[in-house]
Formats: C-alpha cells, structure tokens, sequence
C-alpha cells in the first residue's frame, strides 16, 4: 500500500526547506489550515469544553471504535432534519474528516473498480482511492456556470465498474455552493445509474450570505448517501482529528454490508480521540452564533479581497467564490 500513496501537497510542503526571505514574511499558501495565521481562533467555549473534558479524568482510556454513544447522539441530533432523519446507529465517528473519506471509499469499492472524481478538486481523494486499488475517473466541472458539474461529462465516465460518485459541496478548491436546482440534477444521474454518493460536506454551512447550504441526503430518498464531515473547519481545529461518517440509506439499499463494513474498518485504529468526543457534546450544542457568523463575515471580506486583486492580473478570470474557504481562477 505505502508504494501506492502519494500526496502531491503533503509530498511539497512535509519536506519544504525554503530559507524565506528575512526582509519579508513568509505566505503560507500550501493546505487548507485555517489556524496557520493565528487570526482565526476558535471559540471560547470550544476549548473549554476541551480543557473541562481533561480535568474530568474520564476520557484517557479507549471509546467503541465507531464512538461513544453519547456523542453519535448528538451530532445524529445535529444533522438530522425532516427530509433525512438521522439517528445514532447512523453515525460513524472518525479520526478527522479525511478518515471518514478512506473508510467511505474502502466500504464503497473494491480494487478494480473506480470512482467518479470532481476536476478541479480535493488531490486526496485521488491519493486514498489509488492507495486501496481503485481506478479514477476525473469528471469536469465548469468555470462559466461557478464550477458547477459537467453533468454529461459526468454521466459518460459511468460503467459497471463504477462503485461511486463523489460530490464536494461546498467545493475544496473552488469556493462553489451548489444550488438546490443542480443537486437535484447530480441525484438524477446517480439514481439512473444506480450509483451512491460520497458527499463530502466538510464546509457545509460554511456559505456567504445570499447563499444556501443544501446537505445533498434531504433531497433524496432513493440515493444511498455516505456524508462525510467533522469539526476542523466550521470549528477552526482541523489538529483535533473529529470527524464522522453520516450514514443516509432510506431505503435499505446498502442493507446491513455497508454498515458492518465501516464497524470492521473502523476498529483498525479504534476509533478517534477520546478526549475530543468527551467535549464533543458541548461543543455542538454551546458554541455561539456569533462565533460562525464571525467567521464567515471574515471569510467573506478575505473572499472579496483576493477577487478583486485577482481579476487585475492579466491571464487570470477569478470565479468569486460563495463559501468554504478557497477561490479558483479560470484562465482567460
């Protein structure tokens, strides 16, 4: 497996020795870490839920490998609405959102089969599937239409090799939100190929305003969905390593397979930190509306900022973006 994984950003900046300029500070340009700055801290009530958890004294020893109960409880009541009703045993819980993606992708498919890939998008995505032995096809997205799908790109790379369809919304690397209207579209090409979704949702609920975050399960009930998403963004402590695996299946068309699938992988490294889930229930519950809305307002003007200094560089056609925390040009 180890000859088989390669991470081109991690490759880049796990063994950068750049001496940097000593009349000038350094720009950190590499991954999507939003505490490289020091100037989006998380909230308050985050660490000290944390910090309240390790004086506790309940939380150093080993969790279910799946997580303790209580805490799949309450992001199972976090997630949850009319039109995909969750409940705990519908809940994966995970070391950090990139573990929810290789266990997904592992339950999903086999070596030999592939998976269907956003072009621009996530590199690890490419890194896990050909790590485990599966192929990928890249699916185009469009910069004239703010990076939605190229749904008959897309539709053409189906086979009966085809084990899945990843979609990343809000998009890592382009800032795009997909609208109610192009969802529905993405679900009407994997339910008539009878494919499942991995939704990668990390940024969801990380939009701007005059924008809606739809989670891709409410609008469908004939579609399997694995939603994958976790703490490190909407929380800003991507190092905590809390993610979760959401598991959308009305009609019980993944069965009991998918299920067991990702109990048995999961208790390879059993399970995620314990410390984090004995704060997990505080932090989802009490962290303040003031604190997202903070964050976004700050996005937002560091969004707008970057647009309009890129659209002055001759070559270059910024898409503005209308969430998460990226912006992808088109060249001219």
């Amino acid at each position: 497996m180890s000859k088989k994984t390669f991470n081109p950003i991690r490759a880049i900046v796990d063994s950068m020795r750049v001496e940097p300029n000593p009349k000038k500070p350094m720009i950190s340009l590499s991954i999507g870490d939003p505490t490289v700055f020091r100037n989006l801290p998380t909230d308050d009530e985050v660490t000290r839920a944390v910090k309240e958890a390790l004086d506790s004294g309940r939380y150093n020893g080993y969790a279910p490998s799946v997580g303790y109960q209580s805490c799949r409880e309450v992001v199972a009541a976090s997630y949850s609405c009319p039109e995909a009703p969750l409940k705990a045993q519908d809940v994966i819980l995970t070391s950090g959102c990139s573990q929810a993606i290789e266990l997904a992708l592992a339950v999903l498919a086999n070596p030999g089969q592939n998976i269907l890939v956003p072009r621009p998008g996530f590199s690890l995505y490419k890194t896990l599937a050909l790590s485990l032995g599966i192929e990928v096809k890249f699916y185009n997205l469009l910069p004239e239409k703010s990076w939605e799908i190229d749904l008959k790109h897309l539709e053409s790379l189906v086979d009966e090799k085809t084990a899945c369809l990843i979609v990343n919304n809000p998009s890592n690397p382009c800032g795009s939100v997909f609208s109610k209207s192009h969802l529905q579209k993405i679900l009407a090409v994997a339910s008539r190929q009878c494919i499942p979704i991995l939704a990668d949702e990390i940024y969801g609920d990380m939009v701007f305003a005059d924008w809606k975050y739809e989670p891709i399960a409410a609008l469908s009930t004939s579609v399997p969905i694995l939603s994958c998403g976790g703490l490190a963004k909407r929380w800003l402590v991507p190092g905590w390593r809390m993610g979760w695996i959401l598991v959308h299946d009305r009609r019980d068309i993944f069965g009991n397979e998918i299920r067991d699938g990702l109990l048995r992988l999961s208790q390879r490294i059993l399970g995620p930190c314990t410390l984090v889930q004995g704060a997990l229930e505080h932090i989802m519950r009490h962290t303040p509306a003031e604190f997202y809305h903070n964050t976004l307002s700050f996005l937002k003007a560091n969004a707008d900022l970057c647009y309009t200094a890129l659209c002055a560089v001759p070559g270059l056609r910024p898409i503005r973006p209308a969430g998460a925390m990226y912006l992808m040009c088109d060249r001219v």
